[in-house]
């Protein structure tokens, strides 16, 4: 295993340490929540670096990525709705656009597409950080709660917003006529491809005598 997918490792098993110490409530669990929180975010910025500067992009790297990203924020968000630290509206929308995004991607991968993610979605998870930072510093300080609401909302709008972008994507590359597989039909699959030959323009066919 190279290191850019042990880094990825390491994330997800930082997932249930992150939710063990913000809901033990033990003294100073928003400093260490907040720094198991930054450490694992470290980590997501460093295996795509690694892995693209030291050319060790894998399957599994491609797969375990964007599923620890999604495990990482999803703890996060329902560990603050456990301390009625946000709305659970506000998180269920935000994991819903993640689960649907996650169904569409998988769709465009049976079809051999690959839809990168797009500027609003990249846009969504550095909003995610900042606000899970600002809203677990604001059980402490109660004056970084407003502006980490502030940059919620902004994430429930960026994540409405990428989710059509996404979809209209989708449909536009995954459903279109061309991208839909062409089917071979058995009896002709092996055949090798006939030439047709074209006749002269100006011999006409002459038709067969009955």
């Amino acid at each position: 295993m190279n290191l850019p997918n042990a880094l990825t490792l390491l994330r997800i098993f930082l997932v249930p340490v992150l939710v063990v110490v913000l809901l033990t409530r033990a003294d100073g669990h928003v400093f260490l929540g907040a720094a198991i929180f930054g450490l694992a975010v470290l980590t997501d910025y460093l295996d795509g670096y690694l892995a693209r500067r030291r050319n060790e992009v894998t399957r599994l790297g491609i797969l375990l990525d964007p599923l620890a990203d999604k495990l990482l924020t999803a703890a996060a968000f329902l560990s603050l709705v456990e301390l009625d630290a946000v709305p659970a509206w506000m998180v269920m929308i935000i994991l819903g656009r993640e689960f649907v995004v996650t169904g569409l991607r998988n769709v465009a991968a049976g079809r051999g597409l690959l839809i990168p993610a797009s500027g609003l979605g990249k846009g969504k998870m550095v909003a995610q950080v900042i606000s899970i930072f600002l809203l677990l510093l604001g059980r402490r300080y109660a004056i970084l709660q407003r502006p980490g609401m502030i940059v919620l909302w902004v994430v429930v709008v960026l994540a409405f917003v990428s989710a059509v972008d996404y979809f209209r994507r989708f449909w536009r590359e995954a459903l279109k006529p061309s991208a839909r597989p062409v089917v071979v039909p058995a009896h002709v699959e092996n055949e090798p491809p006939t030439v047709e030959r074209a006749q002269p323009p100006d011999v006409p066919q002459r038709r067969a005598l009955p």
